[in-house]
């Protein structure tokens, strides 16, 4: 019983980092496309720049949780 449990949790965290690696280009470009319509100030601009490198930079190192929490905090930002 012990190692089904332990199985299915694998697989449960595997398929959940491979949702948050799907979800990361989606959230990169909805604050791009938002970007280009934002009525903010130049430091929230500064911000969500930076917040939206990191996530990127994030993702391509293969950790998909940190970036979209990097990713959704530009969102908020912006409004999205």
């Amino acid at each position: 019983m012990k190692v089904t449990t332990m199985l299915l949790a694998a697989a449960l965290a595997i398929g959940s980092t491979s949702a948050f690696a799907h979800r990361c280009p989606k959230e990169m470009k909805a604050i791009d496309a938002a970007l280009t319509k934002a009525k903010l100030s130049d430091s929230q601009m500064s911000e969500v720049k930076k917040l939206r490198a990191e996530g990127e930079s994030l993702h391509k190192a293969g950790k998909h949780s940190e970036s979209t929490d990097a990713l959704d905090k530009a969102k908020k930002i912006l409004g999205i």
